[in-house]
């Protein structure tokens, strides 16, 4: 790895922590595409190359989902019933969208990327969100819907957000305690889909020296230090910028970096 890399490594991780800090978001549809190109500038085989950004992507949520649940935990904001409920289909579903990434290329993998990213965008842009329509689903309903929430969450490496704060809102769940369990919920998502990423990619031989199964460790490493310091100057940002504003051109970053990474397999 060499100091270009490193540097990357760093510059990316501080974007990410300053939006998770400042937009309330994830970072994977910005860690992705980027690790995209970062990886291909370092000369990696194309075909390993998205997997490898997935799954290295998944890691360094578990740092950033473990310190939001925390926040949103002391606060009161986590409905740790509906968390429960969901885990055991969250883990399922992650672990068997991990299976069924690692054996698509990276072409098809970057078409349900780029979709999904377009639809996170348009969700973002247009800032709407459901009607409380009903009571929580019993339990049976909530493993469901964790496990779908899970299986889509892998395949794309992120931690459910924009997932799971509209399906809680749809259950009359008001948006703090939404946003604080959604944040508790990420946490089984990344920690279940990084491990199903190392599995699924340990007997890869084309891998790099630096990795773990589909997970590099030096983008990891700096990607999730970096973000994990700087989230606090993205929340002292968010009482001075208008936020609505940023979430609206973020949303057209989104879909640039999906295209961009798109086009580079076609």
């Amino acid at each position: 790895m060499g100091i270009e890399s490193l540097l990357l490594y760093i510059l990316l991780g501080c974007f990410v922590g300053i939006a998770a800090g400042l937009l309330g978001i994830g970072g994977g549809g910005i860690i992705v595409p980027s690790l995209v190109t970062i990886f291909a500038m370092q000369g990696m085989d194309s075909e390993n190359i998205i997997h490898l950004a997935l799954g290295t992507s998944m890691a360094t949520i578990i740092v950033t989902s473990f310190s939001s649940f925390r926040a949103h935990h002391k606060k009161g904001a986590v409905l740790w019933s509906v968390f429960k409920m969901m885990t055991p289909g969250i883990i399922i579903g992650t672990f068997l969208a991990t299976f069924l990434a690692s054996l698509l290329s990276s072409f098809y993998l970057a078409i349900f990327f780029s979709i999904f990213m377009a639809y996170v965008s348009i969700q973002m842009f247009i800032n709407k969100k459901p009607k409380p329509s009903r009571k929580l689903l019993d339990s049976k309903g909530q493993f469901t819907a964790g496990t779908i929430i899970g299986a889509i969450s892998a395949m794309v490496s992120i931690g459910g957000g924009s997932l799971t704060v509209p399906y809680l809102i749809w259950q009359n769940v008001d948006i703090r305690k939404a946003i604080g369990t959604s944040a508790s919920i990420g946490f089984p998502i990344a920690v279940s889909g990084t491990i199903g990423f190392i599995i699924n990619g340990w007997s890869n031989t084309d891998l790099s020296n630096y990795t773990l199964g589909y997970v590099s460790l030096p983008a990891f490493f700096f990607v999730a230090i970096c973000s994990y310091f700087t989230a606090p100057i993205g929340v002292k940002l968010a009482h001075s910028l208008p936020v609505g504003i940023v979430k609206r051109v973020f949303s057209l970053l989104l879909v640039s970096l999906s295209v961009k990474m798109l086009f580079s397999f076609i």
